[in-house]
Parts: structure tokens; C-alpha cells; sequence
């Protein structure tokens, strides 16, 4: 299993199975919003820019299941992202990243990468490193800078 064998709704409301990025190296985060983290879409969306040409996509799952920080509509949500950040990375429909409607896709990645003290997502911009063949590589905790992880992301798309 690896995480191609999920799909996922983007925000346009179509099925996107993430087996069209086969070959590639992911980034997928939960976001939100109105969170002390939601600047970190800046440098998630650098890091695509930066490495896009070389085989590198970030993937957007916003969520609203920490403090209510991501309320609005897909739309106002991807409007925000665009107009605030630039951001031209897929973002996906809003999901359920724990609990008994969390998302399949986060069902897998956090039973292949579990957290400090728990497997279960705690926060907000947990980042999941993906290599080229679909496998979690890593899992980087919510204050984790986009940009401090930029040497993993090398190390993966040259491996």
C-alpha cells in the first residue's frame, strides 16, 4: 500500500486519485486558515516553486477540526490561500485529518508515521515527506519551518 491508492476531492469538487503523482516527491500538510501557523503557506509555497520542475508537489488538505481555524467555504478557503500567499499548489476539499471521519488518506499516513506521543495529527500543518515511489519518508511536527526541511526534499528527489 502506499499513499497512490487513495483519491481525494480537490477544491473544484473533483475526484483526484494521487496516483497522477506517481514519480513524484510530496509534501502533504493539513492546513488552516486562521491558525498561528497559517503563514507557513509562504514557504510551503517557495518550496513548490523552488522544486516543481524537478518532480516536487505540495498537497493541501484543509481542516478544521483544531480550534474551528479553517471555517470557510472551499471556495473562500482557496481564495484566501491565492490572494494572501500566491498559492498555486493543489489544495484539496476540506477534510477530517483524525477521529472516526478522518480522511483515509490520513488514516494511513499517520499508521506510517506516528507522532511524538501519539500517531493521532495534533495540530494544524503537519507535514508528511512522500518519496517518489508513494512511501511516508517522514512526519514533521506543525512548527516545523517548510523551509527547514528543504535538505529532506533534496535528499529525496535525488535518491
Amino acid at each position: 500500500m502506499s499513499v497512490y491508492d487513495f483519491s481525494a476531492k480537490t477544491m473544484l469538487g473533483e475526484d483526484k486519485p494521487l496516483s497522477d503523482y506517481q514519480g513524484k516527491v510530496l509534501l502533504i500538510v493539513n492546513t488552516a486558515s486562521e491558525c498561528g501557523f497559517t503563514p507557513q503557506f509562504k514557504g510551503l509555497q517557495e518550496l513548490f516553486e523552488t522544486y516543481k520542475d524537478q518532480g516536487f508537489e505540495v498537497l493541501g488538505f484543509p481542516c478544521n477540526q483544531f480550534n474551528n481555524q479553517d471555517p470557510g467555504s472551499d471556495s473562500e478557503i482557496s481564495h484566501f490561500c491565492q490572494k494572501n500567499y500566491g498559492v498555486s499548489f493543489q489544495m484539496f476539499s476540506k477534510v477530517d485529518v483524525k477521529g472516526e471521519n478522518a480522511h483515509p488518506l490520513f488514516v494511513y499516513l499517520t499508521e506510517e508515521a506516528k507522532g511524538m506521543l501519539t500517531k493521532q495529527i495534533k495540530w494544524n500543518f503537519t507535514k508528511f515527506l512522500i518519496d517518489k515511489n508513494g512511501n511516508v519518508i517522514d512526519r514533521y511536527a506543525p512548527q516545523t519551518k517548510p523551509e527547514s526541511i528543504e535538505n529532506d526534499i533534496e535528499k529525496v528527489l535525488n535518491a
